[in-house]
């Protein structure tokens, strides 16, 4: 691991070029093996500020937009946090290090067992499942925060659904999703202020993969 040293610190670096400035999230992606997340063959481009493919037409979102979203959604260590889209396992294990309890969906099979399998041996402990994650995970819900991984074109109410009621002494619950076609979409954190109210915030734009369903 000490020969991508190099190379992950000029990542961080590079984050902060661009405007990260959450300490927390800067040292937990210091903290995390990316090369362990590609293919053998972009190694090389393990710790560059860039998607990569990992099959089944997925990709390891680019290290800003996970540094992005994770400073979005400010997690405390200890909170119950949903992730639609396991992928490649890479944000779940920011999430881990930063100290959340991670549930995980992912709809793709056979890269939910290869990613549970790393994120196993790599000694992250997230919770997964195989299913639509539009509909969220409804029997371990309420969460203190879900994080969208994918575009969807619009908020799925049953994620809204499954935030945690606000609750005295702790943050308010929050959804941290991007939102609109495919040419793109704004990413927006949605809070929730009461049983059936909600704040929604509306930040930079980035390009997911679809969030489907089904």
């Amino acid at each position: 691991m000490r020969r991508y040293d190099r190379a992950r610190a000029r990542l961080i670096e590079t984050l902060r070029e661009k405007g990260i400035a959450n300490e927390r999230v800067l040292a937990a992606i210091a903290a995390i093996p990316r090369h362990e997340f590609v293919d053998d063959a972009f190694r090389p481009k393990a710790y560059d500020d860039v998607a990569l493919p990992i099959g089944l037409k997925q990709t390891i979102s680019q290290p800003f937009t996970v540094a992005y979203q994770t400073v979005l959604l400010d997690v405390q260590p200890g909170e119950r946090i949903l992730e639609v889209g396991t992928g490649s396992g890479y944000q779940a294990a920011v999430l881990a290090e930063l100290g959340a309890r991670v549930f995980s969906i992912e709809r793709h099979g056979p890269l939910l067992t290869r990613t549970d399998a790393l994120l196993q041996k790599l000694g992250y402990r997230v919770r997964t499942r195989l299913g639509d994650g539009t509909e969220g995970w409804p029997g371990l819900a309420p969460f203190d925060g879900i994080i969208v991984t994918a575009g969807g074109l619009d908020v799925p109410e049953a994620l809204r659904e499954q935030l945690r009621l606000p609750t005295e002494g702790k943050p308010d619950a929050r959804l941290i999703i991007p939102v609109g076609d495919r040419t793109g979409q704004r990413m927006l954190r949605i809070t929730r202020t009461g049983a059936t109210t909600y704040e929604q915030e509306t930040f930079a734009e980035f390009r997911f993969v679809p969030l489907v369903s089904g």
